[in-house]
């Protein structure tokens, strides 16, 4: 039998300020949803970081968010008991929903100084599509899983080319 050695590339594990997008887009709890979808498809974006009026992080309000908000009326009569009384609040508020009926408040956040390894354990962990960076209460970034393979392809190997270059 032949000793084969192992190729391993290693490479430094960067930080999330290495990979996170800086001057995110950003949205007030009390603008209008409306404003708030035509800002996401605009912009192209699926995450807007909600911030109070000093500027700090207040929550995160997603696509999946206005979804909800969106589609939870029309299916009120088909929720459980517990949820049907949200949902018919939601259909009475109507054109005046604002951001901050549909955000979620609590969002969980990593900072600039983490390593990516454990800001994308986390995002797997809670299946979040993003985290908010925040330094000493201030929103300095936003960090999403399209940031992460970026960093990620960044540092490995090219892949193009020969298949015998890669799979082997």
């Amino acid at each position: 039998m032949r000793n084969v050695k192992e190729r391993r590339t290693t490479f430094p594990i960067p930080t999330v300020a290495e990979a996170m997008r800086r001057r995110p887009i950003t949205i007030d709890p009390d603008a209008p949803l409306g404003t708030a979808m035509a800002v996401m498809v605009e912009r192209g974006v699926r995450h807007l970081p909600v911030l109070d009026g000093d500027g700090r992080l207040i929550g995160m309000l997603t696509d999946r968010d206005i979804r909800s908000a969106v589609i939870a009326p029309a299916l009120a009569e088909r929720l459980p008991a517990r949820w049907r009384g949200r949902a018919n609040a939601l259909q009475r508020c109507g054109e005046a929903l604002r951001v901050r009926d549909a955000m979620t408040w609590d969002c969980v956040t990593t900072r600039p100084d983490a390593s990516l390894a454990q800001a994308a354990a986390r995002m797997l962990d809670g299946r979040f599509g993003c985290l908010p960076v925040v330094d000493d209460g201030c929103l300095v970034g936003m960090l999403t899983e399209r940031d992460v393979l970026r960093a990620l392809a960044e540092r490995l190997p090219a892949i193009r080319g020969d298949a015998d270059d890669y799979f082997w």
